[in-house]
């Protein structure tokens, strides 16, 4: 599906000699402007900036020309953060500008894109030293200066894809946990002996003493490394990182590849990559965020909860539940289902959520997503048979069998199931058992 999104400003962004102008959207007010002030480590980022938009240009999986090239920027109290995907969606990349990072007043808060085209990046990769980089992040038009010129955009497109892979992301990275740190040094070593770009095999990194080392089999404590040429926007920043960071789900012997997250830190922001578990496999496709969509009275929940999140730098679990009178688990489930419209995203180093506004109506995920479309079908048509703990499916022209385990997963008799064993989300049969049968998260 190619349908786009829109955003429109109404006064310009430039690059001065005094620094770069960001025009923005969003916010309490007609646009406002949420931030005015310096970056205080400018090579650093302008560097993440532009590994940002390399990563919205790129297509790891069967590369083609550049693809999107409009980062989403976020702004909140004490915290710029800027997000793209990869034209494949297999890469996830954020840089969020910390206090220390931010030299200026934030007075608002909003979310809207940033296009990063050549002039602004030959613009920034000029940036180094003490040179300054000031950011204003305000009203609704886009245009982008030099000292040799200016680039105006008037309309921002947002790929429709962009939508399922925010919903995808939050929802993954929420289950990640820290695994590694490395100091810088080790970092650049341990990025050096990685694969080229274009290798896809699927590798496995486990700490070793002061540094990473690489394995083909997955272990207890190690971290999925799927497609490590994908690594290669870290490099930009390495040299003002003080350390590198993985994440990732717990995973054992003979696991399946899973998605992980590879974090730079510079003290004044982070970079960070999320890599999907494949790199033909995007994350707009995984299937994670199907139990958050699922469910019915989750919906009215995220109402609630979506009224009361504010746009402090991380969401507080215990307080949305406290002020909504709902159980922190409920809090969860509505954040999640949140997600699925860009309003919620997940920071791994906070390890908490976090709030931004995109132009998505709220059941845009759930619409576009055919798996789900399928289940709610099953449901309507009375297809679904519970026995118990498990359930009989009859479609039109097969009969399937699904069974719920003591852990709360589910697997089914289907071809999807069999072929994806549970990697990619429930199938539309056991999305149907779980909208009759199972509590909002049960999936798997």
């Amino acid at each position: 599906m190619n349908a786009v999104q829109t955003y429109r400003y109404l006064q310009p962004s430039t690059l001065r000699a005094a620094g770069l102008d960001l025009q923005t959207c969003g916010g309490p007010a007609a646009n406002p402007r949420f931030f005015a002030g310096f970056l205080t480590a400018p090579a650093a980022a302008a560097a993440g900036l532009l590994a940002v938009a390399e990563v919205a240009r790129t297509r790891y999986h069967q590369p083609v020309s550049p693809a999107s090239l409009d980062p989403v920027v976020t702004g909140s109290r004490g915290r710029l953060r800027f997000e793209s995907f990869s034209g494949c969606c297999g890469v996830y990349a954020r840089m969020d500008v910390l206090p220390a990072g931010l030299d200026g007043e934030i007075s608002g808060h909003g979310t809207t894109n940033v296009d990063v085209n050549p002039p602004l990046r030959e613009a920034l990769a000029r940036v180094g030293g003490i040179e300054p980089l000031h950011v204003a992040v305000g009203p609704d038009d886009l245009t982008v200066s030099t000292m040799d010129g200016a680039v105006v955009e008037r309309k921002v497109p947002l790929p429709g894809r962009w939508l399922r892979g925010f919903a995808e992301v939050h929802v993954l990275t929420a289950g990640f946990e820290p695994r590694a740190e490395i100091a810088a040094a080790e970092a650049a070593a341990f990025l050096r002996r990685l694969p080229a770009a274009g290798d896809r095999s699927v590798l496995w990194a486990v700490p070793a003493g002061r540094t990473l080392r690489l394995t083909s089999r997955p272990a207890p404590g190690a971290v999925c490394l799927a497609g490590a040429g994908r690594l290669a926007a870290l490099r930009g920043v390495l040299r003002h990182a003080r350390t590198l960071r993985a994440y990732g789900p717990a995973v054992r012997a003979g696991s399946p590849a899973v998605p992980s997250t590879w974090e730079l830190d510079t003290g004044a922001l982070r970079l960070s990559l999320t890599l999907s578990p494949e790199p033909y496999r995007g994350f707009s496709g995984e299937g994670a965020a199907l139990a958050a969509l699922a469910g019915d009275d989750v919906v009215d929940d995220a109402e609630l909860v979506g009224a009361l999140l504010s746009w402090d730098p991380t969401i507080d679990v215990a307080a949305l539940a406290d002020a909504a009178a709902l159980p922190d688990e409920r809090v969860r489930a509505a954040l999640a289902q949140l997600g699925t419209a860009g309003r919620v995203g997940y920071d791994v180093a906070d390890g908490a959520y976090f709030h931004r506004v995109m132009p998505y109506d709220a059941g845009r995920a759930e619409r576009d997503n055919p798996r789900l479309v399928g289940a709610r079908a099953l449901v309507e048509r009375g297809a679904v048979e519970r026995d118990g703990e498990n359930a009989t499916v009859r479609t039109d022209a097969e009969t399937y069998r699904v069974r719920r385990h003591p852990d709360g997963a589910y697997s089914c008799s289907c071809r999807w199931w069999a072929r994806h064993r549970g990697q990619r989300g429930p199938c539309r049969h056991a999305l149907a058992v779980s909208m009759v049968a199972a509590p909002v998260g049960a999936l798997s």
